[in-house]
């Protein structure tokens, strides 16, 4: 199988349970939930991504992909390597093959996913980000994470989910502001949910 990749490049882990963490972030082309072109974006099921996706390098291998991958890590050491997969929605095209390779270099695997499609076998974490107007298939994982307020998305039925984090992350835009007051006042009266906040924005990273 080949591979379409947008980028690839090594950062801080900004969201999450594991913000801070240095990665490779792998980022795949193309998603199921909207096309990326800007034309189509009022008839996407989600209209508020900020990501761009589209294009990229085409890969031939997993292993090729691989070692692109570690390449991108910092110095030639294999200890605590981490990398996170992306999208887009990485489950279009992340597989066992991938998941070996980089598994073969020393890799712990992240994925960040929006849930409508399963996980393959062998990831080390799974994120799930779900999006208002899906059907969830990717039930249970290591972190929820649902970017907030979306219209018609009610959170208490996500926690009887098998999950071991809860986060709600303020939804970026004009009105960041008070979608960050909203999704903290969201998270003083469920305890069960804790607050992500996009880090690498205010540090100015990727």
């Amino acid at each position: 199988m080949s591979y379409t990749v947008k980028e690839i490049y090594y950062t801080l882990q900004g969201e999450g349970a594991n913000t801070g963490r240095p990665a490779v972030f792998l980022r795949f082309a193309g998603c199921n939930l909207w096309s990326g072109r800007e034309a189509d974006r009022a008839s996407a099921i989600c209209q508020f991504c900020d990501t761009d996706f589209l294009g990229g390098t085409r890969f031939t291998s997993a292993d090729q992909l691989a070692e692109e991958v570690a390449g991108q890590w910092f110095g030639n050491g294999t200890s605590k390597r981490f990398v996170v997969i992306t999208g887009g929605e990485p489950l279009l095209q992340l597989d066992e093959p991938l998941i070996a390779s980089l598994h073969a270099l020393g890799f712990e695997i992240a994925i960040e996913t929006n849930g409508t499609l399963e996980a393959p076998r062998g990831l080390d974490w799974i994120c799930v980000s779900p999006k208002a107007g899906t059907s969830l298939v990717q039930r249970s994982g290591d972190e929820l994470k649902v970017v907030y307020p979306q219209r018609g998305m009610m959170l208490e039925g996500f926690e009887r989910l098998d999950f071991d984090h809860f986060f709600v992350q303020p939804m970026d835009g004009p009105d960041v502001e008070q979608n960050t007051e909203l999704a903290a006042r969201y998270c003083l009266e469920h305890p069960r949910w804790r607050l992500s906040l996009q880090t690498h924005k205010v540090l100015g990273i990727r």
